[in-house]
């Protein structure tokens, strides 16, 4: 990683009709940089992605993406970049060889059939080569989409939540071969849900509701918020949870296993309001705020009802 600009925008903006779906947005990611960018469903990720790649055309806004302008020159960074869906949408009765074939010839790649059994050779799909895509299971499917986005060798690497519905050694292969790609110099901008997958980010963003709410590290964007947080364990934390929700300086109370976190941006409120109920039968004590926590608290803070 370096500290060349792989994208440098700002303002980046989106309408649908009247709906503002992406707010003037600014965003610079390093290249061979893994940004990972957060916010609840209809936060306006997807289509900001798809305003990066060329997919759609921003309304306003200005920059670069790969050194093309991203507004005129969206033909270029499309054959520099390649993106990876949320859904599946490669073709189910096509083998795994035949659909990387396809997608090849669509970026006219040079030494075609050499480049493809080089790619199934790096995703470890050679042996499945002559299975059809519609048979596969979600990890599999998910290695052969990020073949296909890597067949032309681009430089960026767009993913939308590309670890939904696989199964935990599968998001961790996925997450290896990720930062394997990066120390070779591919930048990725990646969403996800997954606060284990945020983590595993150089740098991240949130987003709700169009806006960009917070960037950095995941170190920088915990401690912006602020967040005091105690967990309390104890009897009957649903009937605790009900009583602590009403007190002022509780801002959000969430269960973890046989523990509850609860939190607030001022710690002098919070403390006054679990005052009362710090007796014998309950262990409190003041724990360090995660990233979840901040999570939960700008989506509280940020309440979404738009689509992406």
């Amino acid at each position: 990683m370096n500290g060349e600009s792989a994208i440098d925008v700002r303002g980046m903006t989106k309408r649908f009709g009247d709906r503002m779906v992406v707010d003037h947005v600014d965003l610079d990611v390093r290249a061979g940089e893994i940004f990972g960018f957060l916010g609840p469903n209809g936060s306006g990720k997807t289509t900001f992605l798809r305003m990066l790649c060329g997919l759609l055309r921003a309304d306003e806004g200005r920059g670069t993406c790969l050194g093309h302008d991203v507004i005129n020159e969206s033909e270029a960074i499309k054959r520099e970049a390649g993106y990876m869906t949320q859904r599946f949408s490669f073709w189910e009765d096509l083998s795994i060889e035949e659909n990387l074939d396809f997608v090849a010839r669509m970026y006219d790649v040079k030494n075609r059939r050499q480049t493809v059994r080089e790619s199934l050779k790096q995703l470890g799909l050679t042996e499945r080569k002559d299975q059809l895509a519609g048979h596969l299971s979600g990890g599999w499917k998910q290695r052969l989409a990020l073949a296909a986005c890597l067949i032309h060798k681009p430089r960026l690497l767009l993913l939308d939540e590309p670890t939904a519905g696989v199964d935990p050694k599968a998001r961790r292969d996925f997450w290896d071969e990720i930062h394997h790609l990066a120390g070779e110099g591919l930048t990725v901008l990646v969403t996800t849900h997954y606060m284990d997958e945020a983590e595993r980010c150089h740098r991240l963003a949130y987003i709700s509701r169009g806006k960009l709410l917070t960037h950095g590290t995941v170190a920088d964007v915990i401690a912006r918020e602020r967040l005091t947080t105690w967990a309390v364990s104890g009897p009957d934390l649903p009937n605790l949870t009900a009583q602590l929700r009403e007190r002022p300086g509780v801002e959000q109370t969430v269960a973890f296993g046989n523990s509850m976190h609860v939190s607030g941006d001022d710690a002098v409120a919070l403390k006054q309001a679990i005052a009362p109920f710090r007796a014998n039968n309950y262990e409190w004590h003041q724990v360090e705020s995660e990233l979840e926590d901040v999570f939960i608290h700008l989506m509280d803070k940020s309440p979404d009802t738009s689509s992406s």
